[in-house]
């Protein structure tokens, strides 16, 4: 028996990195997924496929995860292709790095709407829902620097703080109707983003790391499972960082 074997599972953002890697863990062990991003083009429509290769159901969904209404709709559209949904991963998530002095209120106003505002979003859109499936579990996809803070990023350190504020709250809300709600809170992740660094500055987060490396998607994703599925079942409010201990 698979870990998520009957489940549907809703993942914001899923079309690259993380969210590509959870949805892939997912189907592997047996849940139907349902995947956002603000397009859906050639290249999802080919990890639609990918993913039914599991032998599960797939549907990728055009949706803006920042906005109330779409983020409804694209649920109501979900619940009818599934029927159900079991577990929400929220991982739509955006940069727009710079420091404070510098920062624009549009680079502060993009980040709070698309990493913060969207998990709202989407929690109020499904916890009808799960209410009347009496389960579920959320999952919130924050950072180490939403815990500890970062110079040039208090925009996104803010943002993905929140979500451990709401990521709690939740949980509080909703756990008389089994209904779980927790975070992670990746380190250093190897994804196309980071990538994009220099050899010189990899170096200098590595030596912050004790494990001495990066993340992997994978390993995100394998902490995914832990909460989404039945292992977890008396796990709810809580962070689990996956950072090779860089977060204390």
């Amino acid at each position: 028996m698979k870990l998520l074997e009957g489940k549907t599972a809703l993942i914001t953002g899923a079309a690259r990195g993380i969210g590509k890697a959870i949805a892939l863990k997912f189907a592997s062990e047996g849940a139907n997924i349902a995947f956002t991003d603000l397009a859906i083009e050639e290249n999802e429509k080919e990890f639609e496929k990918e993913l039914a290769g599991f032998g599960i159901k797939s549907i990728g969904y055009a949706s803006n995860a920042a906005n109330f209404e779409e983020a409804h709709e694209t649920v109501k559209k979900i619940m009818t292709d599934f029927n159900r949904i079991d577990i929400l991963v929220n991982n739509a998530g955006i940069t727009r790095d710079g420091l404070l002095l510098r920062m624009s209120e549009s680079q502060w106003d993009s980040v709070i709407q698309v990493n913060l505002k969207s998990a709202f979003n989407f929690i109020h859109a499904v916890t009808p829902f799960m209410m009347k499936q009496k389960g579920g579990s959320i999952i919130n996809m924050s950072s180490v620097v939403g815990v500890s803070g970062n110079a040039g990023q208090v925009n996104y350190s803010a943002s993905k703080a929140g979500m451990i504020g709401l990521t709690k709250s939740v949980a509080k809300e909703l756990g008389s109707r089994s209904i779980r709600a927790n975070a992670i809170a990746p380190g250093f992740i190897i994804t196309e983003m980071t990538a994009a660094l220099s050899d010189k500055v990899r170096e200098e987060w590595e030596k912050q790391i004790p494990l001495r490396r990066g993340g992997t998607p994978e390993d995100v994703a394998n902490a995914s499972l832990f909460l989404a599925s039945d292992l977890s079942s008396y796990v709810t409010g809580q962070v689990l960082s996956v950072c090779g201990g860089m977060g204390g």
